[in-house]
Formats: structure tokens, C-alpha cells, sequence
């Protein structure tokens, strides 16, 4: 028995499936791993590309590919004036919800009560997405510790603060619709212990740390 690798650089399209809009609807977003612009080698490769580009529009191409001596799976789709390929996480990679223990205590309905006063707080934040408004707080801060140092200036880390705990549900939405009817828009929580270190990390004065980008 013998195996026949993929060809390095070169992605093998083995079906097409419909997508609509900027979301592709037949494709769940656990599946995808990274993204990657595709490029055509050459002028003589040029045309094609742009011919399949145009040809592929409201279609989602899935195939194979091999980067680095390993074969992925992959979805390939138009994007503008190029392509963009997206890797693929395989079926058996992917953890179901059910298999997670910490959500079987988690109740299947709530009181329509809360989820209302639940649903005036999350429409209080409504609002048009952009993702350009979004920063990387952890490098800006990281880099700003940096030239702290750098300045001979001191870096004094903040004093640890104990996450309140939420006991009462209905009184911590309320408490957010206050915030909110006052003026005092704050980012939404979802867990107080989050928003207790993000209030930590700005209390620094120059922030703190990074992340790695990846294209996409």
C-alpha cells in the first residue's frame, strides 16, 4: 500500500457548498482553525484565479491542502478583489457541548422575568458592528511597560483585587440598567471576575502584556 501526498502550495477543491452574505451558512465557525489570503503564482496563473474568484461567488469551495509535510482540510471563498482560505478543524476534533460537565447544571429554561430584564441590559449595548473600534489593550499595555522601562521610569503592578461574587441575578441586571439610563455605559459583564481584572490591568497606568495576529 502506497500513499499519495498532496502537492505542496497546491489546493484541491472537492466540492462547493452555498454561503450568503459575509457568513457562510453551512459552515459552523467551531470548524475553523486559521485564515490565509490565497495568491496566484505569476502573471500567467493571474487569470485563472480571477476567473475562479468571480466564478465561486456566493459558493464556499471545500478541498484539501499540505502545508509544512501535513494535510489539512480546508474552505476556500472570494474575498473582494482575492480569495481567502480557512483551515478546517476535522469532525472528530470537535468537542460537543454535551461532553462538557460544568453546563449539564445549567438550567435548560430560566424565569421569564429575568430573561427580559436580561434581554433590556444586552439591548441597552446594541449597536452597529465594527471591529476596527476594538484594540489590543494587552499589547498597548505591554508595550507601554516596555517603554516605561526603557525610560528608567517605574513599573508598579497593581494590588490584586478579590472578584465580588454575584448572588443576587436580578439585582446585578438592574443595577446595569442603572448604569446605563445614568450614563455611565460601561462594558457589559458577562462574568465579574472578568471585569475585575480588566479594571486591575487599567489600573496600572501603562497596561499590560500581548497577543500573537494572525492574517485573516
Amino acid at each position: 500500500m502506497q500513499l499519495r501526498p498532496l502537492v505542496a502550495r497546491v489546493v484541491l477543491l472537492a466540492s462547493f457548498v452555498g454561503c450568503a452574505g459575509a457568513a457562510d451558512d453551512e459552515i459552523d465557525p467551531m470548524y475553523v482553525d486559521k485564515a490565509y489570503y490565497l495568491a496566484p503564482e505569476g502573471p500567467m496563473a493571474a487569470d485563472a484565479y480571477a476567473v475562479m474568484r468571480d466564478g465561486m461567488k456566493g459558493k464556499v469551495g471545500i478541498g484539501k491542502v499540505a502545508i509544512h509535510g501535513r494535510e489539512y482540510l480546508v474552505a476556500v471563498k472570494p474575498h473582494r478583489q482575492g480569495l481567502v482560505m480557512y483551515t478546517l478543524h476535522h469532525a472528530a476534533e470537535i468537542r460537543t457541548i454535551d461532553q462538557i460537565d460544568e453546563l449539564r447544571e445549567v438550567r435548560g429554561s430560566v424565569n421569564p422575568a429575568e430573561a427580559k430584564l436580561a434581554a433590556q441590559v444586552i439591548a441597552s449595548y446594541e449597536a452597529p458592528l465594527d471591529l476596527t473600534t476594538y484594540t489590543d489593550e494587552y499589547q498597548q499595555g505591554l508595550r507601554a511597560i516596555i517603554d516605561a522601562k526603557v525610560a528608567g521610569e517605574e513599573v508598579v503592578a497593581p494590588k490584586a483585587e478579590e472578584a465580588p461574587k454575584v448572588i443576587d441575578l436580578m439585582e446585578a441586571l438592574r443595577r446595569s440598567l442603572d448604569q446605563v439610563s445614568a450614563g455611565k455605559k460601561a462594558p457589559a459583564k458577562v462574568a465579574e471576575s472578568a471585569a475585575s481584572e480588566k479594571k486591575n490591568v487599567k489600573a496600572a497606568g501603562p497596561k499590560a502584556v500581548a497577543k500573537k495576529r494572525k492574517v485573516s
